[in-house]
């Protein structure tokens, strides 16, 4: 019989986690796995990148809920208090004092989930991929029956305001807690050190000869540049880094190196940033993409590629990078070690990043080296069912 599992995500928009989400399923056997994908919204560029076996579900009602979600608890007080709904306003403000005053963030996702369905249906495992923080946490501890139930965390918590006391007590109420790197686990149980017995790393799943075949066909670079080109894939946004990208850039262009930094992405951001590269006059050197649904043929023709991220939990963008053996640079954030031998296979720079760039500029052999030695970390690929066994056991 098969085992009935759901997975949840906000939606299909193009991010690492739902990248990685995509990725995981296609490992898992359909004639072991009953599989269902939970939404709170039906968008996204990868919807269509579902595979046909998934049923796809979505959570009702979760318009009538999202501006509260989203917004500020003391917004969403005040709008109630403007629209004169008193009774509903007298309630909000008792849970908006519990969570100010007693940190009880659970109170408040509570008030707020109150409005969803519960999932009628029973299944074998419930796993929260996003989060740990978002409501979809919540949602899976709360509103769904399931024999187990994982957290699954992408990202460093110790760089986006995790809170030790409320989100570890949510934590500590799922049966499994995965996090995608070494580094990335160290920091949550030192922060919790009581889910440490229940805590496992989980390397993002990559495809690759799903990457290798991709990368044949797609856009790519249509200028007739012919200096070195830089790279960077990701959504653009403050946490990935793509101002430092354009400030290295903008020191690069005044010590004289012919170069062109390409961005593949979109994001709340993208104004912000384009308004930077015309400040800095730099329109002609710093290009702008946008999403784009197949990167390869892009990171299989650029020079160099740079991962300028502020956090990250394991970036798959590097691991992308690493898979079609280009010449790398990345910042040194969470779980970058773990994918990147600092001076054998890449560069890892902390500060002053573009010092390293002007490194593999200058170095042509250093940068055929560090193609030649890069192979996919993939630390559990020759015994990724057994991992997957192990996840889906009670």
């Amino acid at each position: 019989m098969k085992k009935r599992l759901l997975f949840m995500l906000i939606d299909m928009n193009m991010g690492g986690t739902e990248k990685a989400f995509l990725n995981f399923i296609n490992e898992l056997s359909k004639k072991r796995y009953s599989i269902t994908l939970l939404l709170l919204e039906n968008q996204g560029m990868l919807l269509d990148q579902i595979p046909k076996h998934v049923e796809v579900k979505y959570v009702k009602n979760y318009h009538k809920v999202k501006e509260l979600y989203q917004s500020p608890p003391l917004k969403s007080l005040l709008n109630l208090l403007r629209k004169t709904h008193i009774r509903s306003s007298i309630h909000f403000g008792f849970v908006y004092l519990i969570l100010k005053f007693f940190n009880n963030k659970s109170l408040y996702m509570k008030y707020i989930l109150k409005n969803l369905p519960n999932l009628t249906e029973d299944y074998d495992t419930a796993v929260a991929f996003a989060g740990p923080m978002d409501i979809i946490s919540y949602y899976v501890i709360e509103k769904i029956k399931a024999k187990q139930k994982i957290q699954w965390i992408h990202f460093d918590v110790s760089k986006i305001g995790f809170n030790k006391k409320s989100d570890g007590r949510t934590l500590k109420r799922f049966d499994k807690v995965i996090v995608v790197s070494k580094e990335g686990k160290e920091k949550l149980v030192n922060l919790v050190p009581s889910i440490k017995q229940k805590t496992f790393v989980f390397y993002n799943v990559l495809r690759r000869e799903y990457i290798l075949e991709q990368a044949k066909s797609g856009p790519t670079f249509s200028d007739e540049f012919t200096g070195l080109r830089i790279l960077t894939v990701g959504r653009i946004t403050h946490e990935k880094g793509i101002d430092i990208a354009i400030h290295a850039l903008s020191k690069l262009v005044k010590m004289g190196y012919k170069v062109k930094w390409y961005c593949v992405g979109d994001g709340p951001s993208i104004n912000k940033y384009t308004n930077l590269v015309k400040r800095l006059n730099l329109e002609s050197s710093f290009i702008f993409l946008g999403s784009c649904l197949n990167p390869y043929n892009y990171l299989f023709n650029c020079d160099i590629y740079v991962q300028p991220s502020r956090h990250e939990g394991y970036c798959i963008t590097l691991a992308e990078a690493i898979c079609l053996e280009k010449p790398i640079i990345t910042t040194g954030f969470t779980g970058a070690k773990e994918q990147i031998d600092n001076g054998v296979n890449g560069l890892i720079a902390d500060e002053d990043i573009h010092l390293s760039i002007v490194k593999l500029i200058e170095d042509e052999g250093m940068r055929k080296t560090f193609s030649k030695k890069l192979s996919v970390k993939r630390a559990f690929e020759d015994n990724i069912q057994n991992r997957i066994e192990f996840l889906f056991q009670k």
